[in-house]
């Protein structure tokens, strides 16, 4: 997600590598951290791939440079926003670096195939916790601090539904008997 994050911001214009760091810990920073040990890595297997293009800024001073994204990298960041990993769609963190670039695609069809797909995985009933195959709904718990995972889970899931909904043009769903909607997947847990 981290060559995702990087491509995206290129493809919004040409970065030099401090400002490129600035923005991808200011999207990923808050639930995992962008170290140099990482991000400068990745920026040179994408250049090495011919995905972007590294070129000196003699206005910035010595060591300085540009990073700008090329035509094939542009091609790649395109195909990993119309077909995400299932772990991408699946996890919140890295479907939320998805969202981030996911206007970059032109074809609203394939927008909304990757939001149908997020929300496919959340209508699937799931839990933390389970007895036997069955997925416990948070009035099934009597932990407070595991009923309280699964609440908030589950407001949380309810909002991202609603907005996957809206976004999509769709009518929200409808409710039990009890007038609520029912369990469905909590968002997965980011990944370490």
């Amino acid at each position: 997600m981290l060559e995702l994050a990087i491509l995206g911001f290129l493809a919004e214009a040409p970065l030099p590598g401090h400002e490129l760091r600035r923005r991808v810990s200011q999207l990923t920073g808050y639930t995992r951290p962008v170290s140099d040990g990482s991000l400068y890595p990745a920026i040179n297997r994408l250049t090495k791939a011919g995905l972007i293009e590294r070129r000196a800024d003699p206005a910035a001073g010595a060591a300085r440079y540009v990073l700008s994204l090329t035509a094939a990298g542009r091609a790649d960041m395109l195909q990993r926003l119309r077909e995400p990993a299932d772990h991408e769609i699946t996890d919140f963190t890295r479907f939320y670096i998805v969202l981030a670039f996911l206007s970059h695609l032109p074809d609203v069809t394939e927008q909304h195939a990757v939001l149908r797909r997020r929300l496919e995985f959340l209508e699937e009933p799931a839990s933390f916790f389970y007895d036997k195959d069955r997925p416990l709904r948070a009035e099934e718990i009597t932990d407070p601090y595991r009923r309280g995972m699964l609440l908030t889970a589950r407001a949380t899931s309810r909002a991202e539904r609603t907005w996957l909904r809206e976004a999509l043009g769709e009518e929200p769903p409808a409710f039990d008997t009890a007038g609520t909607e029912s369990d469905r997947r909590p968002p997965a847990a980011p990944a370490s």
